[in-house]
């Protein structure tokens, strides 16, 4: 008996060896940054290019009828503020951006929602999403002017068909991602139909529908400029028609900035959306 405990203790041996050897696990304390210096990091890059630009403008290095300077837009950005021209055109643009981001986030949500949940859904529905994704809606512009003519509806409509595609793929994804153990659990508890939808498979799908609002809003951004390039009174789009038209590179450069600002509007809603619908994923990024 005590042979067999000693080579029994020998052989363990190197496994407690082993054992005595490894690194108790570190517990990871996550280090937030500092707002001090987060926010002048975000503006960091776009502070550098402005300079740039600012000095090329001033030395000569950049030519006014090529890139009017900083001082130039800043006039014209005070000239047509002071008309009221300026707070008409950006509404009119987000309105149309608005509008028409609404109706497609809307379809492709609901027709993702339905290929995703069933086979009969995907049957009907996602031949025909893929041959609408695979058509660039540029090339719709001459049909949608000779089937809406070149009022509003055919704005809005362009810049619906611009974003139904990506909601509808993203949202299609995340559905089909879902984990089944979680709706299985979910049906455990009574969750049917309806509920079962809102309640367990639209929070799991979350982050690609999130996802999908971010890309839609900047493809609409797209849409829009290409909307407001016809039949145009009032927007962002046709005060760059007029900057083209009388070679004013400081309406045109005010014009980019304008539409910068809307993106920028546009993915700070998505991103307050998503610090209050998924407040663990600022949890998630390893810092």
């Amino acid at each position: 008996m005590a042979v067999l405990v000693a080579a029994t203790a020998a052989a363990d041996s190197p496994a407690a060896d082993a054992l005595s050897a490894l690194a108790p696990p570190r517990t990871r304390i996550e280090k937030r940054r500092p707002t001090w210096l987060s926010v002048p990091l975000r503006f960091l890059l776009p502070t550098v290019v402005f300079a740039a630009w600012w000095i090329g403008s001033a030395t000569g290095a950049l030519s006014p009828q090529v890139l009017a300077g900083p001082p130039k837009v800043w006039s014209a950005f005070t000239e047509l503020l002071g008309s009221g021209q300026l707070a008409d055109f950006a509404a009119a643009s987000f309105t149309r951006a608005a509008l028409g981001v609404a109706l497609g986030v809307g379809g492709g949500l609901l027709l993702g929602l339905a290929a995703g949940l069933s086979s009969l859904g995907e049957e009907l529905v996602d031949s025909t999403m893929q041959i609408v994704r695979a058509v660039p809606f540029l090339a719709l512009v001459p049909l949608f002017i000779a089937w809406f003519g070149i009022d509003e509806l055919y704005k809005v409509l362009l810049i619906a068909m611009a974003t139904i595609a990506p909601m509808y793929a993203y949202t299609y994804l995340g559905v089909r991602n879902v984990d089944r153990k979680v709706v299985e659990a979910a049906r455990g508890f009574g969750l049917r139909g309806p509920r079962l939808v809102l309640e367990v498979i639209l929070p799991s799908a979350l982050p690609g529908i999130l996802m999908a609002l971010r890309v839609c809003l900047s493809i609409s951004i797209t849409g829009l400029i290409a909307a407001e390039q016809v039949g145009t009174t009032e927007g962002v789009g046709y005060l760059v028609t007029l900057a083209q038209e009388y070679n004013r590179t400081d309406y045109m450069v005010l014009c980019v900035v304008l539409y910068a600002v809307l993106g920028l509007v546009f993915d700070g809603l998505v991103r307050i959306a998503e610090r209050y619908a998924m407040p663990w994923r600022r949890q998630v990024a390893i810092r």
